[in-house]
């Protein structure tokens, strides 16, 4: 026979198992998610690395010489 102290300790352990089987489960979570966080910040970097070296290659491509910068002869 138990006593009524151990019923009490056996409902509070389960209850400390069943909030631990939570938190564990929310964890593994947060864990699936930080890791589809990082490969989009990984491919969001790629891309903007690109970008800016299309930029950089437009700005420069965009460089004449100051012949190019005059106006058009007019006829």
């Amino acid at each position: 026979m138990s006593s009524p102290g151990d019923d009490v300790q056996e409902d509070r352990l389960i209850a400390l198992e069943i909030r631990l089987a939570h938190f564990e489960r929310m964890a593994e979570d947060m864990s699936d998610v930080l890791v589809d966080q990082s490969r989009a910040i990984d491919v969001l970097t790629a891309q903007l690395r690109r970008l800016r070296e299309r930029m950089e290659e437009a700005r420069t491509d965009g460089e004449g010489s100051p012949q190019d910068d005059r106006p058009p002869p007019h006829y």
